[in-house]
């Protein structure tokens, strides 16, 4: 474990550093200033706790399900939710669902122990992964009640490789852990842990949630009037080079373009190639947008109810780590593209699978993918039913959860 300490300490040490350059390293050092004093102040000494900890706004958005439904069900708890990345503590600071929100502390021995000191929670729940060693010993120590929720384990991860001992011991905190598929609870057999309940993602209902209670938007359903409309939610400068080849050569179609960062380099770009007129959402006020072909949407809070006015949608970030989240379009029946590294994303290959969505790494590629979709009704309405059915099918998650940990409400 000291090579842990050591490198947990490295790294603090190299974000403090980067803060001075890097505005996300900078809300990170400073969110984490005094967060004891904050933490003490803020939590009530008999407050009874349940602690939720998501790495960042995905893993949010995954809980949000079970944040809300022991909000419901259990009033007697206090809820804590804890970020460890300031993309999702930035956004989220100000959630009503929970009652107390901060940041992760890093995970060295005594801020595990003071942070534990002071929130005494009953029970804490880990969103999909983050196992922070020492917050897991301590909690083993403590014989706090611990779960994972939406978990997902594969073959080639460090607790299974020869060396991952230590990991594999932290798996030891949780009473149950809750996973994703039936390949990770045989995983897991393997290496000795039949705590193991198939629960699914809680995604999905989230998701769910997010359709049946979908914003009306006055500026899009002005942009959109009466044409059809392609979203590309949450993009990278590489799936705006393959799309906006698509945008020119569908004049006839109005585009959303959402990116993931508001690179103020990149959405001149799209304002200034884009042939049919583009103009940001910001912007969109009193603006003619009926001349207007591209809608830059250049806020956040927006997207999961944009897919809502779709009939395709495009997810960003398979030509860098991974793409962002398929559901949020899957789940209004939208046919989906994105780059080619989706291999890590369940949904993602269930759906190429099911031919409601398709891997692209061209403009070529994706003008294939989008032709017949957009020529053929049959084969829209097909691929638009399978994306329906497929989100509509694996809700339940939260539901399991909740039974699991409360047997007895």
């Amino acid at each position: 474990m000291w090579l842990y300490n050591i490198g947990i300490t490295l790294y603090e040490l190299s974000i403090r550093i980067a803060s001075l350059w890097y505005p996300k390293a900078k809300y990170w050092y400073e969110g984490r200033k005094n967060l004891f004093d904050r933490m003490s102040d803020a939590i009530d000494a008999d407050d009874r706790i349940i602690w939720i900890h998501v790495a960042s706004l995905g893993e949010f958005e995954q809980g949000r399900p079970i944040i809300e439904r022991i909000r419901k069900d259990k009033p007697e708890y206090k809820i804590l939710v804890t970020f460890f990345s300031p993309s999702g503590y930035e956004i989220r600071k100000n959630y009503a669902g929970a009652d107390y929100i901060f940041y992760l502390p890093s995970d060295l021995p005594s801020n595990v122990k003071r942070f534990l000191d002071i929130v005494k929670p009953e029970i804490a729940i880990f969103v999909k992964y983050e196992f922070w060693l020492n917050m897991l010993g301590e909690l083993r120590r403590r014989k706090i009640r611990s779960y994972i929720v939406s978990a997902i384990f594969r073959r080639n991860s460090v607790f299974f490789r020869p060396y991952g001992e230590m990991w594999r011991t932290a798996l030891e905190t949780f009473d149950t852990i809750f996973v994703q598929n039936d390949e990770s609870k045989q995983l897991l057999a393997e290496i000795g842990y039949d705590n193991v309940i198939v629960a699914g993602d809680t995604r999905f209902d989230r998701v769910s949630h997010i359709a049946a209670n979908a914003k009306k938007i006055d500026i899009i359903e002005r942009f959109k009037a009466d044409k059809r409309l392609f979203v590309a939610g949450s993009t990278w400068g590489p799936d705006e080079a393959v799309l906006q080849p698509l945008v020119n050569a569908n004049p006839e179609i109005k585009f959303i373009m959402a990116p993931h960062e508001m690179d103020e380099g990149r959405i001149a770009k799209i304002i200034a190639e884009t042939k049919g007129g583009a103009v940001r959402y910001t912007e969109a006020e009193g603006i003619d947008l009926e001349n207007k072909q591209v809608l830059i949407l250049d806020t956040v809070g927006l997207l999961a109810s944009v897919y809502g006015y779709a009939t395709w949608a495009y997810i960003g970030g398979g030509f860098g780590v991974g793409i962002h989240n398929t559901l949020e379009a899957a789940t209004f029946g939208l046919p989906i593209a994105f780059g080619p590294n989706y291999a890590r994303f369940k949904e993602a290959c269930d759906l190429v699978n099911l031919k409601a969505a398709q891997s692209v790494d061209s403009f070529d590629a994706l003008e294939a993918w989008f032709c017949p979709l957009r020529d053929d009704a049959d084969n829209l309405a097909e691929a638009s039913r399978i994306a329906k059915e497929y989100t509509s099918k694996h809700q339940g998650a939260t539901e399991i959860f909740v039974k699991a940990i409360f047997p007895n409400k």
